[in-house]
Formats: C-alpha cells, structure tokens, sequence
C-alpha cells in the first residue's frame, strides 16, 4: 500500500482517486433486509442479490436508480508490439474497425442497439488517424505505444494523460447515464494486457498469454517470449499508486490506461460499471493498484475464453456474470450481462415485501 496519502498532487488523477469513497454500508445493509423480505425465499436471486445490494451501495440508496440509460464507451489504441509478429492481423485494421464501430457497423453497435445503450469511441491511439465522424471522440496522447518487448510502452507523462482521457470520458458520461460499459479496441492489445496480468498479478507469462484473435501454435510462443522479456523489466508487484502508473507505462496500451482511468471515473461520480473482457480485466487491475475502493463500484460482465482474464477477475475478486467464452472485446460480453444488473435493480425496486403484498411467511 502506499504510504503516501495524496497520490498524485494537482492532477486529475489524483483529485479522482481522493474523491473515490467505498460503497456506502448502511444502504448496503438496507438493500440486504429488503431483499430477505421479499415475495420469495431469502437467498433465492443468488448472485443477483449480491448485485442489488452493490447497486444499493454505490448509489448510497435502496433502492438504487435503475443502471440506465447505459453507455459503452470503447477506448481504441495502437501497439507498437506489433511489429514482433504477435498477431496476423495488419495494425491498419485498428483504423478501419474504430470507422466501423462509429459507424455503427460493429458487433457491439448491434448488441447496444438491441439494449437501448450507446455507443461512443474514443480514440486515444490509433496509428493512424481516422477522421471526425459522430460518435468518436478524439483524445489522442499518442500515434500508438513504443514496443513493450524493447522498452516502456509509453512516458509517465503518456501513461497519466492517458487515464485521464478515461477518467474525463466517464466524468462526462456520467453525467447523463446511470451506468458505463468498458469496450476496447486495438490490434495487438492482449499482448499488452497479458503483460499487465503477469506484472499485477505474478501470473507466469504461459499462464496469462492467450491466443487473442485465433494465433497459432508459432505465433503463441513468440508472443509468449515477448511477454516473458517485457515483465522482467517490472521489478516485483506493484505496491504503490505511483508504482502502478510506472507498470502501465511500461507495459501497457493506450486503452488501457484509458480505461483504467474510466474505471476511476466511474467511482468517483458513484455510477455502476460492468467490465467487458480481458482487456478490462488488466486495466482494472492497474485501476485496483491506484484505488483499491474503486473496484468496489465495478462489476464483471463475464469471463472471456482468454486465460489471463480469469486471472485477472480472482486477483480482483470478481465474480463474473455470464461466462459464454467470448473473445471479442468492444465492450460486447459486457453489454450482455446489461439485462441481469438491470432486473437486481428492477427486483429491489419494485418487488413487494411480504407485509405489503399480505403474503404469509413460512
């Protein structure tokens, strides 16, 4: 744990991590005696009830506000890992998926098209420059990471601005939405995102490396040697907040740090935010070493076919909710568990108690 109480001093990032407070206990404690008197057997809604009782805490009520209208917002970035032959995609497809998805083309268009959510894209990365269209913002910090196999991925200096482009994103969103998704976008990032496992978590790198968008056997072991070189350079677990920001220059995306910082904007404004996939995972666990209460306000959408997400939701102690072996990304796993976070709030809201209905209890 840090020792220093003021993390980050006159920055955004710092003024976000002093606002962030835990869930709020005794709205907590009410969300779990209303559910135990409810029409239905105490217990019975399972996880569901686990998920009511933190929707009640981090709204500081019971019952919360219902988890709506949502919002993905899906942070794009380039890597310069690329250039180690860790993918067969081209880079150029990062470029051309960020004009799909703000063009509403994309798999997680239609799936917040079926919920009734958003979809707005940041880009904080790309390689190349996409161009205005509605729907994408354009926060750029840089043209891509450096190559995290030779080197940091990023200065200090990138890493923080790229959180707060997160933290601003989620701020703003906030605003106007009762709950945030995470989505991501960027060829080459479950290398990256491997790299942050291994380095938060201490997960060997054969553990941690997936094989992302379908490598083979040649391609996973190469990508596998590069994880391995570049979390050498990071000396032990990250134990401070400073300490985490250093991990993440060296070894992560533009997205995610960016969503590291949306995770932490989340928490500071008190709206709900559901994880999407491995991406996710690892910048939660950057978003976890810089303020631990922020995790307390996110929820894990699923479980992704990719190994180091599983590792990433047990070191944050995250049960996911649906695990479906997706591996998309773009905020789709996430967006699919909307409908079960929204019927916990629902239940608690509108469920009669056994007094109020003249139900008889056992």
């Amino acid at each position: 744990m840090s020792t220093d109480p003021t993390p980050f001093a006159g920055t955004l990032l710092g003024a976000t991590i002093a606002a962030i407070a835990p869930r709020d206990t005794a709205a907590e404690r009410a969300a779990r005696e209303r559910l135990d008197r409810m029409t239905k057997p105490p217990g019975s809604l399972g996880v569901l009830e686990d998920v009511a009782a933190q929707l009640a805490g981090t709204a500081g009520a019971c019952p919360p506000p219902l988890p709506e209208p949502a919002v993905v917002a899906v942070f794009a970035g380039d890597h310069g890992v690329h250039a180690q032959g860790v993918t067969p995609w081209p880079q150029e497809v990062t470029a051309q998926m960020v004009a799909n998805l703000a063009g509403g083309g994309a798999v997680v268009n239609a799936f917040a098209a079926q919920l009734g959510a958003e979809v707005v894209v940041v880009d904080v990365g790309v390689a190349t420059p996409v161009g205005p269209a509605a729907g994408l913002l354009e926060r750029t910090v840089r043209r891509g990471t450096a190559d995290l196999s030779v080197g940091p991925a990023m200065t200090l200096a990138e890493a923080r601005q790229a959180v707060e482009v997160g933290i601003e994103v989620a701020t703003t969103l906030a605003a106007g939405h009762g709950c945030l998704v995470t989505g991501d976008m960027g060829i080459g990032n479950t290398t990256a995102s491997a790299a942050l496992v291994c380095a938060f978590t201490g997960a060997a790198p054969a553990a941690a490396t997936g094989r992302g968008t379908g490598i083979d056997d040649p391609t996973l072991a190469r990508k596998v040697e590069v994880v391995t070189r570049a979390v050498a350079r990071v000396p032990g677990r990250p134990a401070t907040p400073e300490a985490a920001l250093a991990a993440l220059a060296e070894l992560g995306g533009l997205e995610h740090a960016a969503l590291a910082g949306f995770v932490l904007g989340a928490a500071a404004a008190r709206v709900p935010v559901l994880l999407d996939g491995v991406i996710a995972g690892a910048a939660a666990l950057v978003a976890a070493a810089l303020c631990p209460a922020a995790l307390e306000h996110a929820l894990a959408g699923h479980t992704s076919a990719e190994p180091g997400h599983g590792l990433a939701l047990h070191a944050l102690g995250l049960r996911p909710l649906l695990g479906l072996d997706l591996r998309l990304g773009e905020g789709t796993g996430a967006l699919l568990s909307l409908p079960l976070v929204a019927s916990a709030a629902r239940a608690l809201r509108d469920v009669a108690t056994f007094d109020s209905a003249g139900v008889t209890e056992k």
